[in-house]
């Protein structure tokens, strides 16, 4: 079976390098686990950093949370669905929002739950995700400021999760406005401008990030030590916190190109034949972990030699070249994982957790 495999040390470094970025900016910080997809065992390696602020987008993966530590504050991180507005006040002390009729039945389950829910207003930037329209906003706050059990203890917005759009100075600069605006026209104070997730930590080290913007959402950088601008690791930070091991399963030198007349295969793709390798063969592998686990796409070869060449529902193949390590039937190969593709093995039951 394959597996992954969370380093602890490595989850470590990481959480005390932002932490202390964080502290020197007076910044608040939240952990996103949404990539762990609830796994116990992982969940409480993060817990165990000392977070007191954790955001999903599963009440499930809240819940789970909840049974680890209560005390935690969870945050759910998408509008919530009006079926689930009872285990939304149940498991999550905060909610992403934009919309007014979902708020008023929170503040009405709130009320029943005999609970203060708390709200973050989501505003639209430009990547056309989540997020009510700007020039909306004042109106909006109109309908819910007074709403019984409800806290409105933030606003912010979410880019690049969508249609790619960047962050920027200017954007975050427009977000501080609206803060500034409802405090003016409504006389009540609003807490936490959250400035968004790992794609806008480069603009810290720019200097580009608004004293208003004092609250941050972090998963991706966390656990891939990243920089989503260049897709390249942070300066200080480790890579390699989540890895993959899969078993080979067979291993044969054989032709480059397929034999036989080829016509589209079960995922829907023709392949290509590349004229340069007629009549060259190499060592390909089969490996345990297969489309049904992770794309191809996501996948990197710790060894720069092995060349992924793609998969079924249940095997990978890898071209190995001329195999000059050796490898053989049941050893191991490993990968680093971009941040979908970790997110797919771990939703998987196929796929067995583990922690160094």
């Amino acid at each position: 079976m394959a597996f992954l495999k969370l380093y602890k040390d490595k989850l470590r470094h990481n959480y005390d390098f932002l932490n202390d970025m964080f502290k020197e900016q007076g910044i608040d910080w939240a952990v996103v686990t949404k990539l762990l997809c609830g796994n116990e065992a992982y969940l409480k390696e993060v817990l165990d950093l000392g977070v007191r602020e954790v955001c999903d987008s599963r009440l499930s993966n809240l819940a789970k949370i909840k049974e680890i530590d209560p005390s935690v504050q969870t945050v759910y991180i998408k509008p919530p669905p009006k079926r689930s507005i009872e285990e939304v006040v149940r498991y999550a002390d905060v909610s992403f929002n934009s919309e007014s009729e979902t708020i008023r039945q929170l503040s009405e389950e709130a009320v029943r739950q005999g609970k203060t829910h708390k709200v973050t207003i989501m505003i639209e930037l430009g990547d056309l995700r989540e997020g009510i329209m700007g020039d909306h906003l004042m109106d909006f706050y109109q309908k819910i400021f007074e709403l019984p059990n409800i806290e409105v203890v933030a606003i912010g917005s979410n880019l690049n999760c969508l249609h790619g759009v960047m962050p920027s100075q200017d954007k975050l600069i427009q977000l501080s406005l609206y803060k500034q605006l409802i405090e003016a026209k409504f006389g009540k104070q609003i807490p936490w401008v959250t400035g968004g997730t790992s794609v806008v930590l480069p603009l810290i080290g720019k200097k580009q990030v608004p004293k208003a913007v004092n609250h941050f959402r972090i998963g991706e950088t966390l656990f891939f030590g990243v920089d989503l601008w260049n897709e390249s690791p942070f300066d200080g930070m480790k890579t390699g916190v989540i890895k993959l091991y899969s078993e080979i399963l067979e291993i044969t030198e054989k032709p480059k190109i397929p034999i036989g007349l080829l016509s589209v295969n079960p995922s829907g793709d023709v392949y290509e034949i590349e004229e340069d390798d007629y009549g060259k063969t190499s060592y390909r592998a089969i490996l345990d972990v297969g489309l049904l686990d992770i794309s191809p796409d996501y996948m990197i070869p710790d060894d720069p030699a092995i060349k992924v060449v793609n998969a079924s529902s249940d095997m990978l193949i890898v071209d190995l070249g001329d195999n000059k390590e050796n490898y053989e039937v049941g050893d191991l190969l490993s990968f680093d994982l971009k941040y979908m593709g970790a997110l797919s093995l771990l939703n998987s039951d196929y796929i067995d957790k583990k922690i160094v």
